[in-house]
């Protein structure tokens, strides 16, 4: 069933209960139900409807959140992107296929109830994968892909009608996004800052029973609990501690594993270890990575793939399995999952995955970069911080106010380097290409070579 179908029935059965509250506002759910019905209407006089690619991109999150389901109401396939991003970032993204892009709220259109014939099949959610790059990757999947895994949050976590469910995050990330739409399936209230709320949480928080956040982000939570009852967390490992301060709180904590091509792998609810997701088999097949084996996934939540062609780390084999590289110790069924990062060298920081080859793309057109490696040195908070190292070469050693001014200009926040390192030659495998995971040892063994970038 289409989430927006989920809210119509919560707005005939308690149409006075809060839906949504954001920075500019907030519609109860009979509200959100009427704007939603009027909008798919006039989705639907644009000839907008099954089969359908809508580009979602509007400031306010409540706003977002309405053309959202409104385009689902309507048969379309929503994907929701960056209000700043420009038309040429879109048609990166989406090449040909996308039908109409929303970046003004949409109009309220009367007449009668939209009428749309949905199947579990229909490719009905499009999202980007988290720390999406200057190579965009957006991916698509079938809608029982994405709400068949509801109940099963939902029995997981306890969240219900009556929860007021803080998802303090943008939602153009599939994690908040998810976040967003399960609450409001549920027929819970969502309350949507539409990025991290700062100075404001204490307030929300003390209205949210349940919040969705990303580890570095706990801790934050934490200090100032309010009334809250319930934190989910993905995007990276807890820390060491998380959940003994999170229990001397009063905050049972429910984290997972997962990624956007392949939604929920596995969960921990209580911290016995990630255990497989509901519906989910897991294997890590070893061989390749000496002691560590690649986490393969088969399960009804996994996605179809990139849109518009786009190269990633998903992959199939002929048995319906995929992956994404990420690695993992051994692992025999009824023990644990324990992960050991990403085989492709993506650097998982603060709940973004940022793929090096990307950012390096970028940096590699600076004056005085003769190669560029990037990759992932521990943090005890993020999870892993961006780190650059330079290969100057016979040129002049590039200036970093260049640098970051080049990546400030071409990567978004996740992707921008923190860390800068130059260094003669760069250590090549036998195809000439950087030894990316030399480079790393190099650096965690203080090589003497490698010297701060000034």
């Amino acid at each position: 069933m289409p989430v927006a179908r989920d809210v119509l029935s919560h707005a005939a059965g308690r149409p006075s209960r809060l839906a949504v509250c954001g920075p500019e506002g907030e519609l109860t759910y009979a509200q959100l139900a009427g704007k939603i019905d009027g909008a798919a209407r006039h989705l639907r006089g644009r000839g907008i409807g099954p089969g359908a690619l809508v580009g979602v991109a509007l400031a306010d999150p409540v706003e977002l959140i309405t053309a959202v389901l409104a385009a689902d109401l309507a048969g379309a396939t929503p994907l929701v992107g960056d209000h700043a991003w420009d038309r040429e970032r879109w048609d990166q993204v989406t090449g040909e296929h996308l039908a109409a892009r929303l970046d003004t709220p949409l109009p309220y259109v009367p007449g009668p109830p939209v009428r749309t014939e949905a199947g579990p099949d229909d490719l009905a959610w499009a999202c980007f994968s988290s720390g999406s790059t200057g190579r965009p990757r957006a991916i698509v999947r079938t809608r029982a892909s994405w709400t068949g895994s509801y109940p099963h949050l939902g029995d997981l976590t306890g969240i219900g009608p009556d929860d007021v469910v803080l998802v303090p995050g943008p939602l153009v990330s599939s994690l908040y996004a998810f976040a967003a739409l399960h609450a409001l399936a549920t027929g819970a209230t969502a309350v949507l800052p539409g990025r991290w709320p700062g100075r404001s949480l204490a307030g929300h928080l003390a209205r949210a029973s349940v919040v969705h956040v990303v580890p570095h982000r706990l801790p934050d939570v934490l200090r100032q609990p309010g009334s809250l009852r319930m934190a989910v967390v993905g995007g990276a490992a807890l820390a060491p501690g998380s959940r003994a301060d999170a229990a001397a709180a009063g905050v049972r904590v429910v984290s997972y594993y997962g990624a956007t091509e392949l939604s929920f792998v596995a969960v921990d609810t209580d911290g016995g270890g990630l255990r497989p997701f509901p519906g989910v088999r897991i294997e890590v097949r070893t061989g390749a990575h000496g002691p560590l084996g690649e986490v393969w996934a088969r399960s009804p939540w996994l996605a179809e793939g990139y849109l518009a062609g786009a190269a990633g780390p998903l992959r199939r084999d002929d048995d319906g399995w995929v992956t994404v590289g990420d690695l993992a110790e051994p692992y025999r069924e009824g023990q644990p999952l324990r992960l050991r990062g990403r085989g492709d060298g993506a650097i998982q920081t603060g709940g973004a995955t940022v793929v090096p080859e990307d950012v390096e793309e970028v940096l590699r057109n600076v004056p005085g970069v003769h190669d560029i490696v990037v990759v992932g040195l521990p943090h005890p908070s993020l999870g892993s911080v961006v780190t650059a190292v330079v290969e100057a070469g016979r040129a002049a050693t590039p200036q970093r106010a260049l640098l970051e001014a080049t990546a400030r200009g071409g990567l978004d926040a996740a992707q921008r380097p923190r860390r800068w390192f130059v260094v003669p030659s760069l250590p090549r495998n036998p195809t000439g290409k950087p030894a990316r995971a030399l480079v790393a040892a190099r650096l965690a063994g203080g090589d003497p070579e490698i010297r701060r970038l000034a």
